[in-house]
């Protein structure tokens, strides 16, 4: 499940710091292989994201990338480049039967992150949003609930929502970071609705003298309402994990809604100022948590 942290989670400040990553609350045997799995996926969007590379060279980096995926699914020896990434990962497989195909979407979503950024297309519409979601996101909340034997219709569809869900979020969080670097994820059609053009959205910068116009704080306003829409939709699972990961859970959900509520706070402009979980927001998070504990499972929200 991409960046809100909570308190209960321990992971890098970009595009995963939102999944639970070896927490505490995670049982000891599931830790190497959660810990293989954001390995794989930090150094993925590494590959994409860092450095001053040129995008060919990221292309090509992240074909060998994929290429040693497959080597590490048939237990092939680990690649010179990456033995800390791969090795871990193909005894993780091994044990755990990590699908291979749920690794490899992954990469699908990197490497589209690099080609929009290159061709300047954006997202149509939500729908092709959330297909970019299904692949950079949905699969690491699939993978987890697969090493705790979960596999049910429902809990995967809640787990989808929840893991699109804090995607959405670290895209509305991260604007005047993203956009700047050529990354743009508001889909077009909500846009025009808007009366706005990817363009002009576009020369905004973090600390640019002007605010943004009106028109684009109702256009974020309507993003964080669908963010919040679909973690709500997902929150249920919470209830169907077994002990800790259900706890785990409670945090991650809490943490992304807690995000939203302060983008509200900022007057949806997180072009000037990006919002973060910090300690002060652990009383609140825990009681929330506790909050959900309460509840029968049919509720789907929490308090503001």
């Amino acid at each position: 499940m991409p960046s809100t942290s909570s308190p209960a989670t321990a992971a890098a400040p970009t595009h995963y710091e939102n999944f639970p990553v070896a927490s505490w609350l995670c049982p000891p045997r599931l830790r190497p292989p959660i810990a293989a799995i954001y390995a794989f996926a930090r150094t993925a969007d590494d590959i994409a994201d860092e450095g001053d590379a040129p995008a060919a060279q990221r292309l090509e980096d992240l074909r060998a990338f994929r290429a040693a995926l497959a080597a590490a699914a048939r237990g092939a020896p680990s690649p010179a480049r990456w033995p800390e990434v791969f090795g871990p990962l193909a005894q993780a497989m091994r044990d755990f039967a990590l699908p291979e195909s749920l690794l490899a979407d992954l990469l699908s979503a990197f490497l589209q992150d690099i080609e929009k950024t290159r061709d300047a297309a954006g997202y149509a519409d939500r729908a092709e949003l959330l297909d970019y979601c299904r692949r950079s996101a949905n699969p690491v909340g699939r993978l987890l609930l697969h090493l705790y034997g979960v596999d049910d219709a429902r809990a995967l569809a809640q787990s989808d929502a929840i893991c699109s869900a804090l995607q959405l979020i670290n895209f509305w969080q991260d604007l005047g970071l993203d956009l700047p670097r050529g990354r743009f994820y508001l889909p077009a059609a909500d846009l025009a609705s808007h009366g706005l053009t990817a363009q002009a959205l576009r020369d905004f910068r973090p600390l640019a003298p002007a605010a943004p116009p009106a028109a684009a704080l109702a256009l974020v306003a309507g993003q964080v309402a669908w963010a919040r829409a679909l973690m709500n939709e997902g929150a249920p699972l919470v209830h169907h994990l077994p002990g800790r990961a259900g706890w785990e859970l409670r945090f991650v959900v809490q943490g992304g809604l807690r995000i939203l509520d302060k983008i509200e706070a900022l007057g949806f402009d997180s072009w000037s100022r990006r919002p973060t979980i910090g300690k002060a927001d652990a009383p609140l998070l825990a009681w929330r948590t506790l909050w959900m504990r309460r509840q029968s499972p049919a509720m789907t929200s929490s308090p503001r």
